[in-house]
């Protein structure tokens, strides 16, 4: 599978995305005002966004949501309905652009889409790819016990687990390790 500078971008955004979304009620929502949309706009390089106000909040958030739920659809064929809605719901309009430095692209938003039509539109068409070729299982959550992030398993063999093997792989490697340990020297 081909994955090209504008994926690979909107999948990164995607991920961190879905990744906002509170645990659970303990836990603080990753996008809790306007001015945290502004820093995700800022740090994901999203072209051609306006001034934000509350009302893309909430539509960002509806549209986070929908993701969450591709990431835990349980086969292509539910993936594929949910990425259809989203991408419906936004309006896209596919154009090519070569904008700020970068070659022939191609935006699926229409000029002027709000932002969270506009995170629907590529991030969407991001994941439908995927579920084109046929790796939709790609789309994963954390095996972690103690965390649930979302990543995209780019790995050669579709073998990793972790959303981050220094973090989340290598603390559960140790523990198992000590465990081993613990129980050898009994």
């Amino acid at each position: 599978m081909l994955i090209t500078h504008d994926i690979r971008c909107a999948l990164d955004t995607v991920v961190d995305l879905v990744n906002t979304v509170p645990e659970d009620d303990a836990t603080p929502d990753g996008l809790p005002d306007v001015a945290a949309l502004e820093e995700f706009v800022g740090t994901h390089a999203i072209s051609d966004v306006g001034a934000l106000a509350d009302h893309d909040l909430t539509a960002v958030r509806s549209v986070r949501a929908r993701f969450a739920a591709v990431f835990a659809a349980p086969d292509a064929r539910a993936a594929a309905g949910l990425i259809n809605e989203l991408v419906a719901a936004a309006g896209t309009t596919p154009r090519l652009t070569d904008h700020d430095g970068y070659d022939w692209h191609i935006h699926y938003f229409a000029p002027g889409a709000s932002v969270a039509d506009h995170l629907a539109a590529d991030c969407g068409m991001s994941l439908a790819f995927f579920v084109v070729a046929g790796e939709q299982e790609r789309l994963r959550r954390c095996e972690a016990p103690d965390c649930r992030r979302a990543f995209v398993d780019l790995s050669r063999n579709r073998s990793r687990r972790y959303c981050d093997s220094r973090t989340c792989g290598n603390r559960l490697h140790v523990a198992a390790y000590r465990a081993r340990r613990k129980e050898a020297a009994r």
